[in-house]
């Protein structure tokens, strides 16, 4: 059973769109190093995460006719 050309065509088509995908990602990995450690190094404020979190709750309870 001999192979089909287009399928072998089109499996080589995306095995070389996946490695350069691959590249262009290690490649920015190199590049930025700290840009990534100075978003981890920011601290999550719970309180205002808290606040924003009721804020759409009673947003959605408004549009649902919850409260008249």
């Amino acid at each position: 059973m001999e192979p089909d050309k287009k399928i072998a065509a089109a499996i080589s088509a995306v095995m070389s769109y996946i490695k350069t995908e691959e590249e262009i990602i290690y490649q920015q990995s190199l590049a930025a190093p700290t840009a990534t450690q100075e978003a981890a190094a920011v601290p999550i404020k719970m309180w205002a995460l808290s606040g924003r979190q009721a804020i759409m709750q009673m947003r959605n309870l408004m549009q649902m006719k919850t409260f008249r």
